[in-house]
């Protein structure tokens, strides 16, 4: 870390996180099942793939008469994925924890995400070392990747490098896609005998990654909030100029949680929802004109001006949008060495509904459609400027209008997209709290040997103290997926329920929200003062 640092920053480095009650005496607790295991639609699936860890019981991290033995451990630890605050505290807990247990216990860094494990690179964590890093956003003491550990070659090398270090555990920490790769390996390492525990935590600032017993996963609230404030300094900007519109791409890849989230913490004119666009099979088209009836609204109260906010995977739940992609994932599947030379292959290959779609794009959105990727061969929606698609249509709408004098106003569009900028973050006060959670209790499961589990944390909407601490089957949370054209078992996505108090409670704000200027301005995360301002949770917890 620079040597230079500011005052903020000194001061979070001394915080202490307040950690569940159950944390606070180590000397006799331990896991006990609870009597629930997976019961997915597509368990046998599942289990053929898991036969040695599917099946397992939930755990509850509880108090006992017996005195709690802890043997001298070396442990792993590894991000995986995109960067989300409070990682740092994860390792925190975990290495606070494992010198607790025993003062020769070692934790080592894997550098650079799970490709670390397979290159066999990596750094101890020493208390000087973690001096620097506590409370911190980002990734940066070890670094972060995306590669996955699924091929033979590379899971080998990883449990020869597990090996070669004498792990007795390795703490996974990402989202669903690096939690499933966490399952994998679990059960790669039991089949060739070696005892390594994996344990995963649950990362992800698109809250995506949710279950009944996962409520959320840590760097949302801190992105949220943080996004939230820019919001609603565009809103006040917007209401100052009252010239434009602002169009806001907000992450979000496969589920509009943060959008939600925002939403209802800015109470900004509209807010796009995905899965509802999905759920009412609204197309493109119906999406561009409702925009612009808001927007016509607005003006006929004087008003050309507002603030729209755009999930970032929008596209992909537009039913002729969602059938297009997936009609290039599979084409491209089967054409790896497709150019942009090839596109006559597009008419020759897709449906006359998709080519129809796909040539009325404008050409720059089309391209990306097209040329950009993700490591399972799918769009990579994050580089799709739907912002600026919706944009562009919505302006070509409102001229019409105006050429059939059905709108007099001036529309004036300015594009944002908000995504890096939240999930780097200092960790709000309740991400900072729950990541050490989330590490403390990663260290005793793997202290049982609990392989296959995630490190879970319930009772969230309560104090730190109140929180209860447990270990959750990951292979719970999986079904079967095509991915490549193939079918593999992922974690299931968690997308907003359109049936919940808070999906319910936006559509009741609409209204107001859509025609008055009713800004809210949350401002910056607040770390001290009152506990009403700087102990909140997330709204839609």
């Amino acid at each position: 870390m620079s040597k230079i640092i500011s005052k903020l920053q000194k001061e979070r480095l001394i915080f202490k996180p307040r950690i569940p009650q159950i944390l606070k005496n180590l000397d006799s607790v331990s896991f006990q099942g609870k009597g629930e295991s997976g019961t997915e639609k597509e368990a046998n699936e599942i289990k053929n793939i898991f036969p040695n860890t599917f099946g397992r019981q939930i755990l509850q991290l509880v108090n006992g008469d017996k005195k709690s033995i802890y043997d001298v451990k070396k442990v792993g630890v590894v991000f995986s994925g995109g960067q989300a605050a409070g990682g740092h505290n994860v390792i925190a807990g975990l290495f606070d924890v494992l010198k607790k247990m025993h003062e020769k216990n070692q934790l080592f860094g894997f550098l650079g995400g799970p490709s670390g494990i397979v290159d066999g690179k990596y750094m101890e964590i020493t208390e000087k070392i973690l001096l620097d890093y506590r409370n911190m956003g980002g990734f940066d003491l070890i670094g972060s990747g995306r590669t996955k550990i699924e091929t033979e070659e590379q899971l080998m090398a990883a449990k020869n490098n597990l090996e070669k270090l004498k792990l007795d555990g390795l703490v996974i920490i990402g989202g669903d896609d690096s939690n499933t790769n966490a399952a994998i390996l679990a059960e790669y390492l039991l089949q060739k005998k070696c005892m390594t525990a994996i344990v995963g935590v649950p990362k992800t600032i698109d809250g995506d990654l949710r279950s009944t017993h996962l409520a959320v996963t840590f760097g949302f609230d801190t992105a949220s909030k943080t996004y939230s404030e820019m919001i609603g300094n565009i809103a006040r900007d917007a209401i100052s100029a009252k010239k434009y519109y602002h169009f806001i791409k907000l992450m979000g890849r496969s589920a509009s949680h943060i959008a939600l989230e925002c939403a209802l913490a800015t109470n900004i004119n509209v807010a796009l929802i995905s899965e509802e666009v999905e759920s009412k099979k609204l197309t493109l088209l119906q999406i561009v004109k409702e925009l612009a009836d808001v927007i016509c609204q607005r003006a006929e109260k004087g008003k050309n001006y507002g603030v729209f906010l755009i999930p970032e995977g929008l596209i992909e739940f537009i039913p002729e949008m969602k059938t297009l992609i997936k009609d290039l994932n599979q084409l491209l599947a089967e054409n790896p060495t497709f150019t942009l030379n090839d596109t006559g292959l597009l008419e020759k290959k897709l449906s006359k509904g998709s080519y129809t779609c796909f040539t009325s794009l404008p050409k720059e959105i089309a391209m990306q459609l097209l040329l950009d990727r993700d490591p399972h061969g799918n769009v990579q929606v994050s580089k799709i400027e739907t912002e600026k698609l919706l944009l562009e249509l919505v302006e070509e709408e409102l001229d019409k209008r105006k050429a059939n004098n059905s709108y007099k106003g001036k529309f004036n569009g300015v594009c944002h997209f908000l995504g890096y900028e939240g999930r780097s973050a200092l960790p709000s006060n309740f991400d900072a709290e729950y990541c050490y959670a989330l590490g403390m209790n990663a260290a005793l499961l793997i202290n049982e040997n609990k392989t296959g589990y995630m490190s879970v944390i319930t009772n969230l909407k309560e104090n730190a103290e109140k929180w209860q601490c447990m270990g959750l089957p990951i292979t719970m949370l999986m079904h079967m997926e095509i991915r490549k054209n193939k079918a593999k078992p992922v974690i299931k996505k968690a997308l907003v329920d359109l049936n919940g108090v808070y999906f319910k409670k936006l559509c009741q704000m609409r209204p107001s929200m859509t025609i008055d200027d009713d800004y809210i301005y949350p401002g910056p995360i607040q770390f001290f003062g009152s506990s009403d301002i700087c102990d909140t949770r997330p709204l839609t917890l």
